[in-house]
């Protein structure tokens, strides 16, 4: 495992994230805390959730933080983990409608503090954008967190390239810190961005992908594996997935996309998911930290030996060619 400190900061965090949005709901608390310490055995530092994580259970928010929480006390490790939260995520019946007033981030904030048993959250991510406010006064809000010690650090989650590049002007203009990374959709598969019923996330596209390569802003992104797409299609080919990652993920980029991490898996002899991972963790251009997730040991040696795996610039170029 290697390390990187997020630049205009001082969290060194761990080449990969785990994900624990499935935490306290489809993953039991047994589970989870299986994960969570296999997690650290192999080195992770690195950990992102959300205050919104389960609103869609009827466990309800919190369940991912909670859980964390616990595992945090039980392993006597929040001073040693990098924990990444979030807030300002709309309610799930009405996705299309903002919740980001401050009294809704502060709110959020303040819930995730307890969940989580902390002080202060070490990265704090607005989950979405409300672009009727003005850039200014969602910073304002931020900036007192960081004032009042809530949070150390803070980030952006499904924002488009335009408000990114203003809520920096804006940090610059005003003496703030400003966002230190960026958390988008992102993974080696092309997602069907149209067709998910949430029209509020965001995607790498190459607007986005531009600004990121121009300004160097550190990329972590969520669904790194594209819901493991790859690895189901090597299993049960296209005619077997399930009908929802079928919906965000089957087309013809993808399909000779998967063509090409085929043949080269085999070349390499290493799992087509450790080559989808390596290819994020490899960017050249700015730094990328996947947010990743695994259920079984299994899952979490594939995942790992993504570190490890060498590829050429000229075999990373081929991939998406």
């Amino acid at each position: 495992m290697q390390y990187h400190t997020i630049p205009a900061t001082d969290l060194t965090v761990s080449q990969i994230c785990l994900g624990a949005g499935a935490f306290g709901s489809a993953v039991d608390l047994t589970q989870s805390f299986q994960i969570l310490d296999q997690f650290v055995e192999a080195g992770g530092t690195f950990i992102d959730t959300a205050r919104a994580y389960a609103i869609w259970t009827s466990v309800g928010a919190g369940a991912s933080e909670n859980v964390i929480g616990q595992w945090l006390a039980a392993r006597k490790l929040s001073h040693n983990i990098v924990i990444a939260s979030k807030g300002g995520h709309p309610e799930w019946a009405s996705l299309d409608t903002p919740r980001m007033s401050a009294r809704d981030i502060i709110g959020d904030c303040e819930e995730s503090l307890k969940a989580l048993g902390l002080d202060s959250i070490p990265l704090y991510w607005l989950h979405r954008d409300d672009p009727s406010q003005p850039v200014e006064s969602l910073l304002q809000t931020l900036e007192s967190l960081v004032q009042s010690g809530k949070i150390r650090y803070y980030g952006c989650s499904n924002w488009r390239p335009d408000r990114i590049r203003q809520a920096q002007v804006a940090a610059e203009d005003n003496g703030w810190q400003g966002f230190v990374a960026d958390q988008p959709m992102w993974s080696l598969a092309q997602a069907n961005i149209a067709a998910m019923p949430d029209k509020t996330l965001v995607w790498m596209d190459d607007a986005l992908l531009a600004m990121h390569r121009e300004t160097k802003l550190p990329a972590i992104p969520y669904t790194a594996q594209a819901r493991g797409v790859f690895a189901k299609v090597k299993l049960s080919g296209w005619e077997g997935l399930t009908e929802d990652v079928r919906r965000d993920y089957d087309n013809a980029h993808n399909h000779a996309i998967y063509e090409r991490l085929e043949a080269l898996s085999q070349q390499k002899k290493v799992s087509i998911t450790a080559i989808a991972i390596a290819w994020l963790l490899q960017n050249p251009d700015f730094l990328t930290i996947p947010i990743v997730s695994a259920r079984s040991r299994q899952q979490w040696n594939e995942i790992l030996s993504a570190t490890s795996v060498p590829l050429t610039a000229k075999e990373r170029e081929s991939i998406t060619a």
